[in-house]
């Protein structure tokens, strides 16, 4: 009997994989030889995971109560992966709202059992004086364990794993920085867990027993300050002992910002993560290994974490970034199509070259585009217009890119997230950047009829208001420069690509 029910195939459904735990967690069930729904906002951004012929996608938001019934029908083990960090000051409200509309919708279903990541509270804090974030992840639980279905609450500090969020904040604050001044918060003690070791709880959690109802906390063996979090940083990946000096008026406004513009993490991201070390956060127990038992070698230490997420980022294996998920109240307006598109005003600037080399050459510069590779045209421009962003509390340029050659639907790149892929054809970016409208760019690969190959490129924008015309008009002047650069500069570049080594096979 107690053999039937460790085989037992489980039908499970995990909101937020899009974003960096619910993209890591969805191939972990499917190894463990459960069933895989997955609940998205835009189901075509998971369209290119490895794992997306394995999982069932089905349209839908947390909010919306009849698309989350829909979601759950049938459900054993519902994964509740989602937040509303960074998105504005009503994000508590919003996240209220979801968890409830969660709540009543997974007890209407008959689903078994709730499983919530959440953020480890600090000991005798009174929850008013915790950050919003972590006091909005605190009231989601409770939420959920008084939802009537049998829930699972993990608490965990800071996460150890290429792409999240803490650990690019570690890595640039460390290798950017050999001597830092920094907030006081970094003597505050934390308790990081490895990646691996959260899905390990996540993907245990699901089978167990009835009766349990309650929190866990997890983390890793070491508890360490963030100052000895940078050194030890600084030990693994070879780099030269840091000098690290703290002041105590750096509030968390002037931290975030701080954050914002060494690292990648935007400032509306990086406020939420400082303001939650402010107080320690340690485990109070381990009482998780009784129900999920901790194998050989695990927990994960700190040391090892970084070792193995540096690993990652090294072989460009890096499967799901903190930039996973789209930037809250970014837009999601379908692209306006042509000619008969109704929406009011629409700019375009049109280029297209004749390209001296085969489509397959051109499609590599396309989509090795952006990153470490830049855009092709006025470097200054672009880097202006990246800080610019940054400035105005937007993603800048820093995010960079998920992989060094290839990309896929959803993946941020810089400050555009890729809304659309053809492979060997078509590549649509959105931008993310602060824009008093909406922006797409668009590169093409095309054949004409004599079987020479063209490239055609479009930067579409949509304005809002007064501002948006305004804005439009006053960055035109640019456009030759800018994309007119950037189109010759690909044909150019498409020309000089060598073409793909002896038994590789080319992009179709």
């Amino acid at each position: 009997m107690e053999q039937d029910e460790v085989r037992e195939e489980l039908r499970c459904l995990v909101t937020g994989a899009t974003g960096y735990i619910g993209g890591r967690l969805v191939p972990e069930l499917l190894d463990a030889g459960h069933r895989v729904r997955c609940l998205a906002r835009s189901p075509d951004r998971l369209r290119d995971h490895p794992w997306a012929e394995d999982a069932e996608v089905v349209r839908g938001d947390v909010t919306e109560a009849a698309s989350v019934r829909r979601a759950l029908d049938g459900i054993d083990v519902a994964y509740y992966l989602v937040h509303a960090l960074g998105s504005g000051k009503d994000f508590e409200e919003t996240d209220r709202r979801a968890a409830r509309t969660f709540a009543d919708q997974a007890r209407a279903a008959g689903v078994r059992r709730i499983v919530y990541l959440g953020g480890l509270t600090p000991a005798d804090v009174p929850e008013h004086a915790l950050s919003p974030h972590l006091r909005s992840r605190a009231e989601v639980g409770r939420i959920l364990l008084g939802s009537g279905v049998p829930t699972t609450v993990l608490r965990a500090a800071v996460i150890i794993g290429s792409g999240s969020a803490s650990f690019e904040m570690l890595r640039y604050l460390t290798e950017r920085l050999p001597v830092m001044v920094t907030p006081g918060w970094v003597h505050t003690r934390i308790q990081p867990v490895a990646v691996r070791d959260v899905l390990r709880a996540l993907v245990g959690s699901a089978r167990m027993a009835h009766d349990v109802n309650r929190t866990f906390d997890i983390g890793g063996p070491d508890v360490l300050t963030y100052r000895e979090m940078m050194v030890r940083y600084a030990e693994v990946a070879g780099l030269p002992r840091r000098v690290i000096l703290a002041v105590p008026v750096l509030t968390p406004g002037l931290s975030s910002l701080w954050v914002g513009l060494v690292t990648p993490v935007p400032s509306s991201i990086a406020r939420p993560l400082t303001e939650s070390l402010r107080h320690e956060v340690v485990c109070r127990e381990h009482d998780i290994a009784r129900y999920v038992p901790d194998p050989p070698g695990h927990p994960i230490g700190f040391d090892e974490a970084v070792g193995l997420a540096l690993r990652r980022v090294r072989e460009a294996r890096v499967t799901t970034r903190w930039s996973s998920a789209s930037v809250p109240g970014a837009p999601s307006d379908p692209l306006p199509t042509d000619p008969d598109w109704a929406g009011g005003s629409l700019y375009a600037d049109h280029r297209e070259r004749r390209v001296d080399a085969s489509p397959e050459a051109l499609w590599r510069v396309i989509e090795g585009i952006g990153g470490e590779n830049g855009w092709y045209s006025f470097p200054l421009a672009w880097a202006v217009r990246g800080r610019l962003d940054r400035l105005a509390g937007g993603v800048g340029l820093r995010r960079g890119r998920r992989d060094a050659s290839r990309l896929r639907v959803g993946d941020s790149l810089d400050f555009w997230r890729v809304e659309a892929i053809e492979p060997g054809r078509l590549l649509r970016l959105r931008a993310e950047m602060r824009l008093p409208g909406l922006a797409w760019l668009e590169m093409r690969v095309l054949t004409d009829d004599d079987g020479r190959t063209r490239y055609r490129q479009r930067a579409l924008f949509h304005p809002h208001g007064l501002l948006g015309q305004a804005y439009w008009w006053s960055v035109s002047p640019f456009h030759a420069v800018v994309f007119g650069g950037m189109a010759r500069n690909i044909a150019l570049a498409a020309a000089s690509t060598p073409a793909p080594a002896p038994g590789r096979t080319p992009v179709p």
